[in-house]
């Protein structure tokens, strides 16, 4: 009768949710192999050693299935926009030790004291208040942070990050918290098809960055530039991208519109 068919039925379910999933495990490796050759293009290219830009995979909206799927295949590294997802998917993959955490978006100063406890990097330094509840959660937790300072290239009023102008001023008063390591600056460029709209926002950080080594103080670095997502990265890498931040590319598009994430947001471009 039915009843002595269900272990049957039941193993060919079990088999066809291993073979999905093998396939999708698959299919993520070939995205990942995709992007890592078109970032060795781009830097051949450019004249730059493939070895100088890292990958940084943005995991935004990913569930934690696909995510340990991405652990298995080598991925020790995600980016993050928002703590409390960041924070939720961490200790649902609290096994996987050696997974570090990246936030890449905008920070309230009342979440600093959880991006103190588990972030491995911020990339969305922008204001003294933020600096300085980050620096006393850190020193709390006896460690320090490498951070980058997000500027706004793009001069749009609905994103986050300084000014160009802003920023030599700013960096000159980061010393003051020496729990922050600052390596460097992040920008997210206009979100257009246009590189002709595109490319500036990244010449602008790379000479934004070349004129603040001049003046940086003592331990301040400026070596980093985490500039270009998936629609752009070849663009950035040309304009000497050290960090790209690459999310729909690796897993495929988002059921969450980008709005909910990047102020601002406008057209298809995505991290």
């Amino acid at each position: 009768g039915a009843a002595a068919r269900l272990p049957g039925a039941a193993r060919l379910a079990g088999g066809d949710l291993r073979h999905a999933m093998d396939a999708a495990a698959a299919q993520l490796k070939a995205n990942l192999d995709a992007i890592r050759a078109r970032i060795i293009a781009a830097c051949r290219a450019a004249g730059r050693d493939p070895g100088e830009v890292r990958l940084l995979p943005v995991s935004k909206t990913v569930d934690e299935a696909r995510l340990r799927q991405a652990y298995a295949i080598g991925l020790r590294e995600l980016g993050e926009n928002k703590v409390q997802e960041a924070m939720a998917k961490l200790e649902a993959m609290a096994d996987l030790a050696d997974l570090r955490w990246v936030l890449i978006g905008h920070l309230q100063t009342n979440k600093a004291k959880y991006a103190a406890r588990f972030a491995s990097e911020f990339q969305a330094l922008d204001s003294l208040r933020v600096a300085e509840a980050l620096d006393a959660q850190l020193q709390k937790q006896g460690r320090s942070l490498d951070v980058l300072v997000q500027v706004n290239t793009s001069n749009e009023a609905s994103k986050f990050g300084l000014a160009p102008e802003e920023v030599e001023a700013f960096v000159k008063q980061l010393p003051a918290f020496s729990s922050l390591r600052v390596r460097g600056l992040m920008t997210l460029a206009l979100f257009s098809d246009d590189q002709a709209l595109v490319r500036p926002c990244f010449v602008r950080l790379r000479g934004l960055r070349d004129r603040l080594r001049q003046v940086a103080p003592d331990g301040i670095a400026m070596d980093e530039l985490s500039m270009g997502m998936s629609g752009d990265f070849e663009l950035a890498i040309a304009e000497g991208a050290t960090t790209v931040r690459v999310g729909t590319a690796i897993f495929g598009s988002r059921g969450t519109p980008d709005s909910a994430y990047w102020p601002g947001f406008a057209g298809n471009a995505t991290p």
